[in-house]
């Protein structure tokens, strides 16, 4: 059996000896179990096998990067349900947004508050556990099958390449076929109030979602003045 309560071993991927004990020692006053590695590398291989509940990734790391990392992480199936925060002095809007559209939950910013870092690990597990087993659900439209399980989208016999964000665009919209979400419902549901982008960015992901899926992106409807739905 795990030597800790469930949702409390963290990986914390860090190459700066000072800043990975304040997070190992904060962590640990709080019951957490803290696994510390200081390289890419090392992080993937532990992700893999320790069975952590949660990682925090810095950016700047030797090797292997952390948007690498996290790239790697949301792409094998068994590590991609994991929840990843990035803790990076890298605080520009263009680095956030790079996270999080690789599939991030959370972006903290260095210099940070402990305190406030265990509060972004309880929200981000909070929001993990709010997942239903009907949101597990493969979804079968007509030529179209959505597995949340796999971040797996067919049309037909091909299957659809979406990146982390457009594919829980999709998987929003079509759980409730006729349904209008606004594009602030939208962001909210992927990553919570706190998301640090416009909520602008949506059309983006639309676009882009429309394109991929060829003629099922038909199925994708703008209604204007308000947001997007799915053609049931």
């Amino acid at each position: 059996m795990r030597g800790v309560p469930l949702g409390k071993r963290v990986l914390a991927i860090e190459d700066d000896k000072d800043i990975l004990e304040l997070i190992a020692y904060n962590l640990e006053r709080d019951g957490y179990e803290v696994i510390g590695v200081s390289s890419g590398e090392d992080g993937l291989a532990v992700a893999g096998s320790k069975g952590p509940d949660l990682v925090l990734l810095d950016l700047m790391l030797p090797g292997i990067d952390g948007l690498e990392v996290c790239r790697r992480l949301k792409a094998d199936p068994d590590t991609a349900h994991l929840p990843v925060i990035i803790v990076s002095a890298k605080g520009e809007e263009s680095d956030i947004v790079a996270g999080l559209e690789l599939g991030a939950d959370d972006y903290v910013t260095k210099p940070f508050s402990p305190r406030v870092l265990t509060s972004r690990i309880r929200a981000v597990q909070r929001r993990r556990e709010k997942v239903t087993a009907s949101e597990d659900d493969v979804l079968r439209i007509e030529e179209m099958v959505i597995h949340p399980g796999r971040h797996e989208v067919m049309v037909g016999d091909e299957r659809v390449d979406l990146t982390f964000t457009e594919f829980r665009v999709l998987h929003i919209l079509a759980r409730r076929p006729g349904w209008v979400f606004t594009r602030q419902q939208i962001v909210n549901a992927i990553h919570g109030a706190s998301y640090p982008v416009t909520d602008r960015a949506v059309d983006v992901h639309i676009v882009a979602l429309r394109k991929k899926l060829g003629d099922a992106g038909d199925r994708i409807e703008t209604v204007r003045g308000v947001g997007y739905r799915f053609k049931d």
